[in-house]
């Protein structure tokens, strides 16, 4: 199946996806599902606004439009609780050009969630019902349990069903989401989450509190701890660790900072998604990464191309909460995977297709 996308569509984020996520739906019953339909997935997160609109076609979908913008709606919002008014104008901004792009395609089947900083915030739902009221898109908060499912839904197609457990985990911009799957075996596949877990920082909150310039290495070195403090319940509670003893999990980690780091791996001269999307990166190559960039300030940062200005101040935080996750997991590497939520979202609305 072809994807005819103009890559000028596609900002950084949400370039066009692989061949492998259009047609990620196989199952007979779906074939002849939502034909004639637009769907529209639209993913509002602390730190980006994210918008994937797409035609089904024969097993699956193909993306027609796509949006996205770091809006850092969630900045400030450790400290005062509340959404500040010049983050929910940059989000609305946003959101307006999300509402055009659902106008012109004529969606007709849609899904928008909102996520950590929505659920954080104590005026969330005066900002959705502005939102709604400005933009006319009706936007969900969901429950962590949803984002995880959403999540490892949108990433399935990646996970490799000869090994029978996956470490699935998301560093956000003001949450952690860690997924423990188990992986039934080709060819009838499935996939069932054994638990998950929400861990209340991610990368905005990490940097609002440790810094985004000059990291320390005392700083970073706080930074991993906490991390892998506050995960080490969910290690012990699911006995993770006697599954990789036996060789049987694998890690797949969905988030801006996996997908930098591995383009970046690759010494890409600018960001390209379907290189990065379903890459590997071993746990060497990450380790010597995150040190380098911790080591530089945030100007010499902005000087990768799969950094820039948006990302500069934050992929230290990142790689912080990422090095956690290592340590815990010694796996020695993990696919990247540059989809998630919305394509999950995508997924669902066809399955359910009339």
């Amino acid at each position: 199946m072809s994807s005819s996308i103009s890559s000028d569509l596609f900002p950084r984020e949400a370039a066009p996806p692989a061949e492998a996520a259009i047609a990620a739906v196989e199952a007979p019953a779906l074939r002849r599902r939502g034909w004639g339909e637009v769907y529209a997935a639209l993913d509002l997160g602390t730190n980006n606004c994210r918008l994937l609109v797409a035609r089904g076609a024969g097993a699956g979908f193909r993306v027609i439009d796509a949006f996205s913008r770091i809006v850092r709606l969630g900045e400030g919002l450790g400290a005062s609780g509340s959404l500040s008014e010049a983050a929910m104008e940059r989000t609305l901004a946003a959101l307006k050009v999300c509402a055009a792009k659902i106008a012109h395609r004529g969606v007709t089947r849609a899904r928008y969630v909102a996520t950590e900083a929505c659920r954080k915030a104590a005026n969330c739902d005066d900002f959705l019902a502005r939102v709604r009221q400005t933009t006319g898109i009706a936007i969900e908060t969901i429950t962590t349990d949803e984002e995880a499912r959403l999540a490892v839904a949108g990433c399935a197609p990646l996970l490799d069903r000869r090994q029978p457990y996956a470490i699935v985990f998301d560093i956000g911009g003001g949450s952690t989401e860690l997924v423990w799957v188990r992986l039934g075996a080709p060819p009838a596949g499935g996939t069932e989450i054994l638990g998950s877990i929400s861990l209340p920082f991610g990368v905005v909150t990490f940097t609002e509190r440790y810094g985004g310039d000059v990291i320390s290495p005392d700083a970073y070195a706080a930074m991993v701890q906490e991390a892998r403090d506050a995960m080490s319940a969910f290690a012990r509670r699911f006995d993770i660790g006697k599954g990789l003893a036996g060789g049987g999990v694998q890690m797949l980690g969905s988030s801006g900072t996996v997908t930098t780091l591995g383009g970046i791996h690759l010494n890409l001269p600018r960001y390209i998604r379907s290189v990065v999307d379903g890459s590997m990166l071993n746990f060497a190559a990450i380790e010597a990464i995150s040190a380098r960039l911790a080591a530089m300030s945030c100007t010499e940062r902005e000087a990768y191309p799969c950094i820039g200005t948006d990302r500069a101040d934050l992929v230290v935080a990142g790689c912080a909460i990422l090095a956690a996750i290592c340590a815990l997991w010694p796996v020695g590497q993990l696919r990247v995977a540059d989809r998630g939520i919305r394509e999950g979202i995508l997924l669902s609305l066809l399955a359910t297709a009339a």
